[in-house]
């Protein structure tokens, strides 16, 4: 029996991007695979073929390697890792960037080059060089540094989510290190602040050399699709509604909501978190027939930054996606941790970070006792309550409303909370946050005395949270400025709009509309993203036809290209006749 949901679930967690006529264009399996490689290198006139298997981190070599060497068992292979500086190197170069934190790191700005042995490399390339005929594989991250040259490259990526899955498996480990026995949490931020950023700058040189695409995110059930369909569909993408592909994630406070509205299994204690609009994180599914091709969705933003995003908001964040939707689930769970969020110049200064984490809570559901914990309370001194905190991780005592103020929500409620604000979110809550992307900078202040679900207590950062905490960010301050900031802009004929934040002191803009009747959106030159927070499900449509009708349902988030200019949102299916409502997020510019 349903306790947040009348309805049979309708939720798409499996949402894809359909590419017509590419069918032929992907190959499924090691055998198809290996075939349609045979027949590429049978076409080149050469006595020697390279081919060159270029890797992002967290592939699993094993298969790859096996089932490439089977199909091609007189082949020559080289490793880029043999060309890698030792390990002990490698630390060293990247001890700054890496540090001595349990969670927090600083964006590198090396490049590929920084794992490699001058040495080595000279000499792996001289063995390359002395092959007099067959076909030559070079595999591996950085395979396409130690060979520049090839006659087909192929690109294996990955899904960050998935390499979390590896991480926490123990199937992996780090660029140019061996350790898939590391705590996951530790293999997650070398992989944040540097293995993936420098992998993320190879590719995107790549990019448009690639000859193939290879996916092998499910194990076992590799995928191989032409340079050709990939560019078609992350084409596709940039100009018309999409959704990413959702993932979700227990946690020591989650709750139940998710598992009947998003149809989740029901055997799992609880869901925590769905990440449903985090392009760094999330795949982009794309259809080539029946075949579901899964790529990171950052790759979409790579291809095509000025067309997804607008010229405004490329000029400002380059090749990144600012905004960020995610839920937060404690529907029969309990308090998140008490936390904070850096000011911009601290996490500029700290981690190398250009701009922070600024949020809101989107309240999608409520039950009667629900409350958020925003602010802190009228006159209380600050060092006081540092003291209190610390105590509290000897003690496991914290008296926050003491020192925090608490407030009922309700459903619909909007609270807006910029970097440096305290803030959680209360049990019997279901929250769509609404942030900026920089995601993983949250100083925990108190996690109410519990241990994370690996049974280790989850760090706590008092240190750097009491450096950013806005002590003057009251009760007063908190219900004149970020609860419910809700206005009318403009009403029409069956619907309405009105402004519900963010605050001044964020980038982001948030407009929710309410409606029985088709709405007119523009982009005007910022990428937005919605969700569908009333309503069984509603029609995205093009005005002029430049693209497909797309319907959302329920709790569902999707992102709209700049470049799609203009658009409609109107009830439809279960919902036609009847109010729905979507919150819309794009990125505040002088037009």
């Amino acid at each position: 029996m349903n306790r947040y949901f009348n309805e049979k679930s309708n939720y798409d967690k499996y949402p894809v991007v359909n590419v017509p006529g590419m069918e032929e264009e992907c190959r499924v399996g090691w055998r198809a695979i290996s075939d349609r490689l045979e027949k590429d290198l049978s076409q080149i006139g050469k006595k020697v073929k390279v081919v060159v298997l270029e890797c992002y981190q967290g592939v699993s070599d094993e298969e790859v390697v096996t089932a490439l060497q089977s199909a091609f068992p007189a082949s020559r292979w080289f490793f880029s890792a043999d060309a890698m500086k030792s390990p002990e190197q490698i630390d060293a170069i990247l001890k700054q960037d890496i540090t001595e934190d349990e969670i927090f790191g600083y964006m590198t700005r090396q490049n590929m080059d920084c794992y490699f042995d001058g040495d080595k490399l000279s000499g792996i390339r001289s063995e390359i060089a002395a092959v007099t005929e067959g076909i030559v594989f070079v595999y591996g991250v950085g395979a396409a540094y130690v060979q520049p040259s090839y006659d087909l490259l192929v690109y294996a990526d990955m899904a960050r989510w998935e390499i979390q899955m590896r991480f926490r498996r123990n199937e992996v480990s780090n660029v140019g290190i061996s350790n898939r026995e590391e705590r996951a949490s530790l293999q997650y931020k070398r992989a944040f602040f540097v293995d993936w950023r420098i992998c993320d700058r190879f590719k995107k040189k790549l990019m448009k050399k690639w000859d193939y695409v290879l996916d092998t995110n499910t194990a076992g059930n590799p995928k191989m699709a032409t340079a050709k369909a990939i560019e078609a569909g992350l084409e596709k993408a940039s100009r018309t509604p999409f959704r990413v592909v959702p993932f979700f994630d227990p946690g020591p406070w989650g709750g139940q909501w998710m598992k009947e509205v998003c149809d989740l299994d029901r055997e799992v204690p609880n869901f925590a978190w769905c990440f449903d609009c985090v392009p760094e994180e999330n795949s982009l599914y794309l259809g080539f027939g029946d075949v579901r091709f899964e790529l990171p969705s950052i790759d979409l933003v790579f291809a095509y930054p000025a067309r997804l995003l607008g010229n405004p908001v490329y000029g400002r964040f380059g090749d990144e996606f600012p905004i960020r939707f995610d839920f937060l689930d404690t529907m029969e769970g309990g308090n998140l941790s008490l936390q904070v969020h850096p000011l911009t110049q601290y996490i500029q200064e700290k981690f190398g970070m250009h701009y922070t984490q600024d949020e809101s809570y989107y309240m999608l559901d409520a039950a009667e006792d629900a409350t958020v914990y925003l602010g802190v309370k009228e006159g209380i001194e600050p060092e006081e309550m540092i003291d209190a905190l610390n105590e509290a991780q000897e003690s496991g005592c914290f008296d926050a409303e003491k020192y925090v103020g608490r407030y009922p929500v309700k459903k619909h409620d909007h609270l807006l909370i910029p970097a440096g604000t305290i803030h959680c979110s209360g049990t019997n809550g279901m929250v769509l946050e609404i942030s900026a992307t920089p995601y993983i900078f949250t100083f925990k202040l108190w996690d109410w005395g519990r241990l994370g679900l690996d049974g280790r207590p989850r760090p706590i950062n008092i240190k750097h949270g009491q450096e950013v905490i806005q002590w003057n960010r009251t009760e007063s301050w908190v219900r004149k400025e970020i609860f419910n900031r809700i206005e009318p802009v403009a009403e029409g004929e069956g619907w309405r709009e009105e402004r519900t934040g963010l605050h001044e002191n964020e980038f982001i803009e948030t407009r929710r509309h309410w409606f029985t009747a088709p709405v007119l959106h523009r982009t005007d030159g910022s990428v937005n993203v919605l969700n569908l927070v009333e309503g069984r499900e509603a029609i995205v449509g093009s005005p002029t036809g430049g693209f497909e009708p797309f319907v959302v349902h329920y709790a569902e988030t999707f992102i709209v290209p700049e470049s799609v200019k203009e658009y409609t949102i109107r009830p439809y299916g279960e919902s036609a006749g009847k109010q729905c409502a979507t919150i819309k997020a794009f990125v505040k510019h002088n037009p």
